[in-house]
């Protein structure tokens, strides 16, 4: 398994093909054409749209579904704020939804307690790389007529009852932003099966221009060249992936098995790492369930040692680094102070940010110890591991 490259040769053969075409715009868009068929074909997916990165394919699948000002959409707290970041772009209200102690993921009984006449979307986050239990999600949002949208940013290839995770809801976003599990340092996939869905879309995030379809993202040139072309039929944005990002996604595509198995094999040295001790408490997985652990992600159950303490023993015995979940969205200053640079106009005003709006997500925010899996040679990670052992067995 390692050490392996996490830039291989066609990445690089991929940019240069890019270049050699000079950005004519007779040749632009066909690498994100490439990219986009091959991403989804590997995940089951009927259309796949590239965008320039993984907050705007948010944003941009919330409008597909009609998601506007007055309505509200239900995320978790525990997740990076970009999730939250789409719905405000969209001028609509979000709605914190409280997650599941032991798997730190939003559930469908939190979720049914934040639904009112005015909820029209569910963002459902695969923190660190493991989905949540969809089913009872989906079954609950087919009763309220919900569209559910997967942020599978922390997700590529994980599985959830044999199925792909990003073809369980309504729509699924990747970010190939520079630390996951494939990247073109910035980008993003939104994948659906919905041909409806699909060109909402490619016309939303491809300036709302009128020649372009689920499937073909570039107007033609006899099209741009007619003074009598009537270009904007929707306010859109532009959103579009590069050619060049794009080939560097397409060569991370070509080698994602790859790439997610050098993760899981960190993960599976890591369970090693704290085998037989109580002291951290590993995200929770059901049996039908397969993580593709974009992060290691462990709870300290106990209250006596800080996050800061176990971090500190952890560098000192020779580990890299511990990261800290997110603090959690709405107790940002920007949801605490309502800097949303005018958008606070919108939001409905019967919904607060305050703490102990979600009390679980604020119970674990301090307590997730975060390492990380993207390891690509053996001795760094076993250096991690021994770290974490050494560090265990201090605090037993």
């Amino acid at each position: 398994m390692f050490p392996i490259d996490r830039i291989k040769e066609n990445e690089r053969k991929y940019v240069n093909e890019v270049l050699d075409d000079a950005f004519r715009t007779s040749c632009g868009y066909k690498m994100t054409r490439r990219l986009e068929e091959a991403f989804a074909e590997k995940f089951g997916s009927r259309y796949a749209v590239a965008f320039c990165n993984g907050t705007a394919t948010l944003h941009i699948a919330l409008e597909a579904a009609g998601v506007g000002m007055g309505d509200e959409v239900i995320v978790p707290p525990l997740t990076m704020s970009s999730t939250t970041f789409g719905v405000l772009h969209t001028g609509a209200t979000p709605v914190f939804a409280d997650v599941d102690p032991d798997t730190f993921l939003i559930t469908a009984e939190a979720i049914e307690r934040c639904i009112t006449p005015r909820t029209r979307a569910i963002i459902a986050v695969s923190l660190y790389g493991l989905s949540p239990d969809m089913d009872p999600i989906m079954a609950l949002a087919k009763k309220h007529d919900l569209t559910v949208i997967e942020d599978d940013a922390q997700c590529f290839l994980g599985k959830y009852k044999g199925k792909t995770v990003g073809t369980l809801g309504d729509m699924a976003s990747f970010s190939f932003q520079a630390s996951k599990h494939m990247t073109s340092g910035e980008g993003g996939m939104l994948i659906t099966d919905s041909e409806e869905l699909a060109a909402k879309i490619r016309q939303y995030s491809g300036l709302g221009y009128a020649g372009i379809t689920p499937s073909k993202g570039k107007i033609s040139k006899n099209d741009i060249q007619n003074p009598n072309y009537s270009r904007h039929v929707s306010l859109g944005w532009n959103y579009r992936m590069s050619d060049v990002a794009s080939a560097v996604a397409l060569g991370q595509l070509e080698h994602l098995d790859e790439l997610v198995e050098a993760r899981i094999a960190c993960a599976k040295r890591f369970d090693e790492a704290i085998s037989g001790t109580s002291l951290l408490a590993r995200q929770k997985e059901g049996k039908e369930y397969v993580n593709s652990y974009w992060a290691y992600t462990v709870k300290l159950t106990d209250d006596c040692i800080t996050w800061a303490d176990f971090r500190e023993k952890f560098i000192a015995f020779g580990g890299d680094s511990v990261y800290a979940e997110w603090k959690l969205t709405y107790l940002e200053p920007m949801f605490l102070d309502k800097v949303f640079l005018g958008r606070e106009a919108l939001l409905n005003d019967s919904v607060s940010y305050e703490k102990g709006i979600c009390p679980v997500a604020e119970k674990l925010q301090g307590r997730l110890l975060q390492f990380k899996t993207n390891y690509y040679d053996a001795d760094e990670l076993e250096a991690a591991a021994q770290a974490l052992e050494k560090t265990v067995a201090y605090f037993k």
